[in-house]
């Protein structure tokens, strides 16, 4: 067991329905390997649903709701996937202003499948590159945000991966960067911008 995230809250942050389990349980599993307190965070409390692509799978307990806890009570947080998940999350303001807060301190961040949907939504996509799954590519183009098509990819902290099968890949990453924690060069960049 490594300790590289020891006393490291990361949010995992969902709708109340629709997650894509694998994209939950198994960077959810690594933090806390790592020594990580992850922390299921959602709109409303009691549980949120997960699936096995469009079968319902277990249900999870809420730890928090967006109400509850403040972004910055997080070193990062990951965004699973998940079709209804995402579709959700994305029309909810809650969740959308909570999840721009975060990006804008420039912690880790980590985001796979349908996740860039509400990174789209919250419009912190442009100037970055990432992958998704690919029916997300023309929403990332049209956000001003670089598409590419790779297992995984990371841009200042935004670590992003396209599907289960990138896993593993993600998974290293995430634990890597969320270690790592803000990442300084991106905050200068953004100050400088809006300076």
């Amino acid at each position: 067991m490594s300790n590289r995230l020891v006393n490291k809250r990361i949010a995992f942050v969902v709708a109340n329905e629709g997650i894509e389990q694998i994209e939950l349980t198994r960077p959810w599993e690594e933090v806390e390997k790592a020594g990580g307190e992850p922390v299921l965070v959602a709109p409303e409390a009691g549980e949120a649903q997960a699936m096995n692509h469009l079968d319902k799978a277990d249900t999870v307990p809420v730890d928090a709701t967006f109400a509850d806890v403040r972004p910055q009570d997080f070193v990062g947080i990951v965004l699973p996937g998940g079709v209804a998940n995402q579709d959700l999350l994305r029309t909810n303001p809650d969740a959308v202003q909570w999840v721009k807060t975060f990006v804008g301190s420039n912690r880790p961040v980590a985001v796979i499948c349908h996740g860039p949907w509400t990174l789209v939504e919250a419009g912190v996509v442009r100037g970055r590159t990432l992958t998704s799954w690919p029916s997300l590519q023309t929403d990332i183009r049209n956000a001003g945000g670089n598409w590419v098509d790779e297992e995984v990819v990371v841009d200042q902290g935004l670590v992003t991966s396209r599907k289960p099968d990138d896993l593993p890949a993600f998974c290293a990453k995430i634990v890597e960067e969320f270690a790592e924690g803000r990442h300084e060069q991106q905050a200068a960049k953004t100050h400088a911008t809006a300076s």
